[in-house]
């Protein structure tokens, strides 16, 4: 879904302004190429159809009321210096982040007539919207023309930068299943995040394969459909696909009746005893439709995974942070049995059962392990943790390699290349991290960093 912006123009009486008009259509036509779309008050209840005293400011800030769920985030374009008293009054109630954005001058253009102080201009804004607790974002170079490769650039930052704190400032996460005795990693203080916004809803998994049971038959052939495109079933029969089948018409019923963004999944032991697959490639189908689902009850790396999901428009997967590369000190093996999103996957994969559940189990009962050759490339990867009632985080970058490791590695594995591996490690055992990550095929760490740290109130730590 493309976003939409409301447009602020700012004005200064004794600078020019005739620059207001011209800068409003290079704007939106800034915005428009970056695939979004723009809103403003109508031009004839203004001067010029900016915003300069205290009462066009309250003009606007009725546009933003009445327009509220509209717009996902705010551009503050200043073609001259702007007043700032306008806009203290025009977004004091903002909800949402703001871009601010000053026009330069030009050689040749630095007479009373022509110019524009925007720069100084700048100043005087953000510091009047700091004073105002008005959190704001600022441009890469201080003052650029929309029309710039820096503000396109800036752009896109923002639109990733507002998908997050608009996904994230109250969502709803399902745990299905308590979490497993043996992993007190996956605790989490269900209150802290949901002061951040982000609401746990638990389903029980005796629900959950009592539905099972109960599946609407004539929903099963479209989903054995969907679940053959993503994996081949090779030696397993039809009761392993008609039973994974049922398991994601359940699940994904549940997120329409709960009204799920995300989900966090007791994967193991009792989808094995009691209905003889596991439920990876179920969790990768989930990840591919942009419900970010975490394996093992990883409750709040699910909403990392969702904030990820968010930021790069785009499927995420969460994988253990597992192996060491040889003895490379800036690479590591990340791993999981298979929810990878087919996105992220260089072809479908192949279903195979769970070797750890084959051998305590027996065989068969970990069917449903989607093994699958990940995709290279950039990647954001990072993880949440909660402490003390409050919520934390840390992000990082990097990129999948192609490099090759045992032909017999179980499950969906793939060698991350990153500066300071090693120094991530013992951050993440020093600080309570758990064994999961989230990962996006993207370049979105800057946003991410960005919307929680300035909008959304979790600190996070860079690498």
């Amino acid at each position: 879904m493309s976003l939409t912006y409301a447009l602020y123009v700012g004005n200064r009486g004794f600078f020019p302004g005739e620059v207001i008009e011209s800068a409003r259509i290079e704007m939106v036509a800034a915005i428009k190429e970056a695939g979004c779309d723009c809103i403003y008050p109508d031009l004839d209840k203004t001067r010029y159809g900016a915003i300069e005293t205290i009462a066009e400011g309250k003009i606007f800030a009725d546009f933003l009321k009445e327009n509220e769920g509209k717009y996902q985030g705010i551009i503050l374009c200043l073609p001259n210096f702007g007043d700032e008293n306008g806009a203290m009054v025009a977004l004091k109630d903002a909800k949402v982040p703001i871009l601010v954005q000053a026009y330069p001058d030009e050689l040749g253009k630095m007479d009373f007539a022509h110019r524009r102080d925007a720069m100084c201009g700048k100043f005087a804004m953000c510091n009047a919207l700091r004073q105002a607790g008005i959190k704001f974002t600022q441009t890469t170079d201080f003052v650029c023309n929309p029309s710039s490769d820096s503000f396109k650039k800036d752009l896109d930052k923002f639109e990733r930068i507002c998908r997050i704190v608009n996904g994230m400032k109250s969502f709803n996460i399902g745990c299905i299943g308590a979490r497993t005795s043996a992993f007190k990693t996956v605790r989490v203080d269900e209150i802290a995040l949901q002061n951040a916004g982000i609401n746990v809803e638990t389903v029980d998994l005796s629900e959950v394969f009592a539905r099972m049971k109960k599946v609407d038959e004539a929903k099963i052939p479209a989903m054995k459909e969907e679940i053959l495109a993503v994996t081949n079933l090779g030696e397993w029969g039809d009761d392993k696909l008609t039973a994974m089948a049922k398991l994601e018409i359940v699940l994904e019923d549940l997120v329409k009746e709960l009204n799920l963004d995300a989900l966090a999944i007791r994967c193991w032991p009792e989808f094995q005893t009691e209905t003889a697959i596991a439920p990876c490639t179920c969790v990768g189908i989930l990840n591919h439709k942009g419900i970010a689902t975490a394996c093992e009850t990883d409750i709040v790396n699910a909403a990392m995974m969702r904030a990820l999901s968010l930021a790069g428009g785009s499927p995420v997967t969460l994988l253990d942070f597992n192996n060491n590369y040889g003895d490379a000190t800036d690479k590591a093996i990340m791993f999981h049995c298979g929810p990878v999103p087919i996105n992220m996957m260089e072809e479908k994969g192949e279903t195979i059962e769970h070797l750890m559940f084959k051998k305590t189990f027996g065989p068969g009962t970990g069917a449903g392990v989607n093994k699958a050759k990940i995709r290279s490339g950039e990647i954001t990867w990072g993880s949440i943790r909660t402490e003390n009632g409050k919520v934390l985080a840390f992000v990082s970058d990097g990129k999948f390699t192609d490099d090759p490791f045992d032909a017999e590695f179980f499950g969906s594995g793939k060698v991350v290349e990153k500066e300071g591996i090693n120094d991530i490690c013992m951050y993440m055992a020093d600080n309570g991290y758990k064994h999961h990550v989230a990962i996006s095929l993207s370049n979105s760490k800057d946003a991410v960093v960005e919307a929680f740290e300035k909008y959304l109130g979790i600190e996070t730590k860079v690498f």
